[in-house]
């Protein structure tokens, strides 16, 4: 006889779990906000039922927080913020989604989801759009400030000798190339015979100079 493939047994808690939104934004000054509606999505070949926990029930009113979902289909579940005050604002609380087969009780994924009241969002959006130009302000700062560095350096790489360097080394030879004191036999005036120190000092010099049109 032929033997009758099995589905393979899921591990529990290894089952992506597809829901949307991950998070909820209540604002005290909106009550439109006040209800929001998470949708859970499944994408898989078989049924799933699904429960939902809170890290603070009492807050919330959790409409259909235990159910099942038809195999690709989708489920919404509303979540009504009902304990609006100023102590909870920016309180973060926590939502686990857990789904598992209808024939099981083992919990085979979860999602957790973030909740948060905020008290206005005129504020919020306020706040974001201020952030939002302080970033702004920053990359154009950086931005200018880069180009203003870069291109004084490339000027720098493009210009060849300063004249001036040009003029030091050309006296520099001309030093060399007059006689040192003690020569006789020379054309040259007496006045303009350099002694050996000084033709050392403008051959270091000649030498410093090269160096410098070498790196420009």
């Amino acid at each position: 006889m032929q033997q009758q493939k099995r589905q393979p047994e899921l591990v529990e808690g290894s089952l992506p779990v597809f829901v949307f939104p991950t998070e909820l934004i209540f604002y005290a000054d909106d009550q439109s906000t006040h209800k929001q509606v998470l949708t859970l999505y499944n994408p898989y070949e078989f049924a799933l039922k699904f429960k939902v926990l809170c890290t603070t029930p009492n807050k919330y009113a959790v409409v259909d927080a235990t159910g099942a979902v038809k195999p690709q289909c989708c489920v919404d579940i509303v979540i009504r913020h009902r304990d609006v005050r100023a102590s909870y604002y920016g309180a973060i609380d926590k939502f686990r989604l857990q789904v598992s087969e209808q024939s099981q009780r083992k919990a085979l994924g979860k999602k957790e989801i973030i909740a948060t009241l905020l008290p206005s969002a005129k504020e919020q959006q306020q706040q974001k759009e201020e952030e939002e130009k302080r970033i702004k302000e920053h990359l154009a700062e950086s931005v200018f400030f880069e180009q203003t560095l870069c291109q004084p350096e490339n000027r720098t790489a493009s210009s060849g000798p300063s004249l001036l360097t040009v003029f030091l080394g050309i006296v520099c030879i001309a030093a060399l190339m007059l006689p040192t004191l003690g020569e006789m036999e020379s054309l040259v005036p007496l006045y303009l015979h350099l002694s050996v120190n000084q033709k050392l000092v403008a051959a270091y010099v000649l030498g410093l100079i090269t160096m410098v049109i070498l790196r420009t």
